[in-house]
């Protein structure tokens, strides 16, 4: 669904994973690391509106929004929260705040309308003015070069995704970005969420391009969910990997910055202490986070996954593989729930019928197991707040993978959006302050969203719950702790 609230997101650097994590759920500066910084983030889509001005191309999302029974309330992200416009305005709450960074992504219809082609100079002209905002008020910009809204004439002209063409686009777009804006950006992600991005863009077809054949969605007028998810995912690693190389090789020894890539992550536990529960909950975390991280560290997808996906998985070459490993200066992560994992009993031949690719991890995850919730729950049916997930998340990459340098880029949780209810009871969100301060707590790290309240009734107004205030107050005390141990 398309978020009609501002979707603040506040992020933090881990620089080193294995930091002592605090255990009470009081907080002070002193408990956190060197080097901490607190942002907050967006995506194009979701927050510019703007959609056809100033040479802006239409995107896969636009679309899929657009189309009749894909988003369940009827809503796009036309105007959206109006920040394409509206940017002074936001900046200035971040810097009320206190953010050190704001992590945003770049529209790359608005660089190339088409995909490819000609550069939209009002485009570049637009993330010029935001860069520029920002390093004013001394906030850090932190770029995603692609969070999931393809131009749509590439999705026209070659299925996007599903051809390795799009590497090639994707490079030139992405090296323009570095032209014209790595004098200023110093931290680039490549993409947000490739897990995601092909699994529900091509697997359950719930978000664009909507392409799926499970028998379990009506909508799919196209689409192979047995093995779009991994062809899409193949090119979207290859792209990573080409775009790496060309940043460290031609861009890196003059920008100094560092590139890496967003990955999103669930923390599974297994249902119950069964040899097969636990079994099927490695094969879930390989299925999520291994997939995209193990081509980056190992050159290869997790054996789990050449075992069970079979012929229907892509192969690396041995140059690619080669160029893949170590394809990244940090791997961000965006985790926010905890879910259980139990062994999948459906037999292979009712496995294909339902969904190949969604069930090919042979685990079945949800957040409630024998009749129980795993915890409270947030407004999203799928978010339960789970605070000792995120720490768990991070001592399992660290020891599997390497200790790699990791950054939290998303952590939170939602309000619900209910038109009737008046602006003072929506700004109340100590269900949300608990949240961060607990994820805090665990991992010294986290993230919210829905910090700002936006009425659509009243020119987008921006309006501050409870939680902006605490952040005000808990950052504030970091400024002075910061000035006295200066």
């Amino acid at each position: 669904m398309v978020r009609k609230v501002i979707n603040a997101l506040v992020f933090a650097f881990l620089w080193a994973v294995g930091v002592q994590i605090c255990c009470g759920q009081n907080i002070s500066r002193s408990s956190f690391p060197k080097g901490f910084v607190f942002g907050t983030a967006s995506s194009a889509y979701q927050y510019e509106g703007a959609v056809k001005e100033d040479g802006r191309g239409p995107t896969i999302w636009d679309t899929f929004a657009h189309t009749f029974g894909r988003v369940i309330d009827f809503s796009n992200a036309d105007i959206a929260n109006g920040q394409y416009h509206l940017y002074p305005g936001d900046v200035e709450l971040m810097k009320d705040m206190g953010m050190d960074a704001y992590r945003f992504s770049i529209a790359w219809s608005r660089i190339y309308p088409n995909g490819d082609g000609e550069i939209n100079q009002a485009g570049v002209d637009h993330y010029n003015n935001l860069i520029n905002a920002l390093l004013a008020k001394g906030i850090e910009p932190y770029v995603t070069l692609y969070h999931w809204d393809l131009p749509q004439s590439l999705h026209d002209r070659y299925t996007g995704w599903l051809h390795p063409r799009s590497i090639k686009d994707f490079a030139k777009y992405a090296e323009t970005c570095f032209k014209e804006f790595g004098d200023r950006v110093k931290n680039w992600i490549s993409f947000n969420e490739p897990h995601n991005l092909a699994m529900q863009g091509y697997g359950s077809g719930t978000q664009a391009p909507g392409r799926c054949s499970t028998l379990l969605h009506a909508f799919c007028r196209a689409g192979n969910s047995a093995t779009e998810p991994y062809i899409v995912t193949h090119n979207v690693l290859l792209a990573h990997a080409t775009i790496v190389d060309i940043y460290r090789k031609t861009y890196k020894p003059k920008q100094n910055g560092s590139i890496g890539i967003v990955l999103n992550s669930i923390w599974y536990e297994p249902a119950t202490n069964s040899k097969d529960d636990i079994e099927a909950t490695q094969r879930a975390m390989d299925f999520e986070l291994g997939w995209i991280i193990e081509p980056l560290i190992q050159g290869d997808y997790p054996s789990s996954m050449r075992t069970r996906v079979g012929s229907r998985l892509p192969k690396f070459s041995e140059a690619e593989s080669t160029r893949l490993r170590g394809s990244f200066d940090f791997i961000g992560i965006n985790h926010y729930t905890t879910w259980y994992a139990t062994a999948n009993k459906i037999d292979s031949t009712t496995r294909v019928l339902l969904n190949k690719s969604l069930s090919d991890s042979g685990a079945v995850t949800l957040p409630v197991a024998i009749g129980k919730p795993i915890a409270d729950r947030a407004n999203s049916l799928w978010l339960y707040m789970v605070p000792h997930g995120i720490r768990s998340l991070m001592k399992y990459i660290k020891q599997k993978y390497g200790n790699p340098l990791v950054i939290i880029t998303e952590n939170g949780m939602d309000d619900g959006n209910h038109p009737l209810v008046p602006v003072k009871y929506t700004l109340k969100d100590k269900k949300r302050i608990k949240y961060h301060n607990d994820y805090l707590a665990n991992l010294l790290a986290a993230i919210k969203f829905g910090l700002y309240y936006v009425d659509y009734n009243n020119k987008l107004k921006r309006y501050a719950k409870d939680s902006v205030r605490w952040f005000k107050e808990f950052l504030g005390f970091i400024v002075k702790f910061m000035r006295i141990n200066v």
